[in-house]
């Protein structure tokens, strides 16, 4: 009897041992995967601040062209500028007055649909 007790601590410790390092794996395979969605969120924060950045700037240098252009073909001094100026502020007056959120919201549904929770929503289609 004595040898079966022993028996079963024997396997009772080799299963809490599979167990716990069953746990420890899993655990570290959350960290890495945490890690990874970290990773790959800051590149993507990097590249999108980069693009705006480089965006904004060729904007401001692509307007100051024009309203330099236009004075030129104006003969004028500050007509160019009052007219790049006058642009933006019909632009600003449209999206204030004239468009709806509702219409940002359906062009968002559309793009990000498929994005958040891809394996659930394959998941109920299969």
């Amino acid at each position: 009897m004595a040898m079966q007790d022993n028996g079963t601590k024997e396997k009772n410790t080799h299963i809490i041992e599979n167990l716990m390092g069953y746990i420890d794996t899993r655990i570290d395979i959350i960290r890495l995967e945490v890690q990874e969605k970290i990773k790959s969120s800051f590149v993507g924060i990097v590249h999108g601040v980069l693009l705006g950045l480089v965006g904004f700037m060729c904007l401001i240098f692509v307007n100051i062209f024009l309203g330099l252009l236009l004075n030129h073909l104006l003969d004028s001094t500050f007509w160019g500028f009052g007219i790049i100026a006058l642009f933006y502020v019909v632009l600003l007056v449209i999206l204030v007055v004239g468009l709806d959120k509702k219409m940002f919201q359906g062009v968002a549904d559309k793009t990000f649909d498929n994005t958040i929770y891809k394996t659930d929503k394959r998941e109920k289609s299969i």
